[in-house]
């Protein structure tokens, strides 16, 4: 297993095949690893397989749901800017449920879909907060499940719409989605240097 995928405290120890399964998710590529399989062997795997877009899925399967909403919410901020001029209402409900994810910023995560521009790509983020507890969201909504994966599918498009901006750069660019996941796996910000990024905006 390379060192890449070592320490990743955050994520659970169950086998990553039961995690997609549960989530009704699979990948494309055809592994050799037994169903068994940790996440980190499973990655390992993919890398070396050179499967860039499956470990994105599996990540996004496997990291906790407050630690997968903040990811997408970073590929966001690729796309739209930072700092909170730039904040979109569902980017900025979605922010706001990652540092205190209490019921009220839940639902005003729910709230922001009903103004959203069609345009506006960041309703990922907020999709993915409300389907986090694998329900249709807040209060009376929380009787009902929601569709099965629907928060890590949501956080998964989300990084997926940031990298279709960056086709020119997909080598490097997919890399940092891929190092940011991990690094919010490991306990960290996710907030790693992209100099690929700005190189990109000038």
């Amino acid at each position: 297993m390379q060192e890449r995928f070592k320490n990743l405290t955050k994520l659970s120890s169950e086998p990553a095949a039961k995690i997609l399964a549960a989530q009704n998710a699979r990948l494309e590529t055809q592994l050799a690893a037994p169903a068994s399989a940790p996440i980190d062997e499973v990655l390992s795997e993919l890398a070396e397989k050179d499967a860039p877009v499956d470990m994105l899925r599996l990540l996004s399967a496997v990291l906790p749901p407050r630690e997968r909403v903040w990811w997408a919410c970073l590929a966001a901020r690729d796309i739209i800017g930072s700092g909170p001029e730039n904040a979109t209402p569902s980017l900025k409900a979605a922010e706001d449920w990652v540092f205190k994810p209490t019921e009220e910023n839940r639902a005003a995560a729910v709230a922001s879909l009903d103004y959203a521009p069609v345009e506006d790509d960041t309703v990922h983020c907020a999709l993915s907060v409300m389907y986090a507890d694998g329900t249709l969201g807040p209060g009376e909504l929380a009787q009902h499940p929601g569709p099965p994966g629907g928060s890590s599918v949501t956080a998964f498009a989300m990084n997926i719409e940031a990298l279709g901006r960056k086709m020119e750069l997909f080598d490097d660019y997919v890399e940092v989605l891929i190092d940011r996941a991990l690094d919010i796996a490991r306990g960290g910000s996710g907030k790693i240097d992209v100099p690929v990024m700005e190189e990109a905006e000038e």
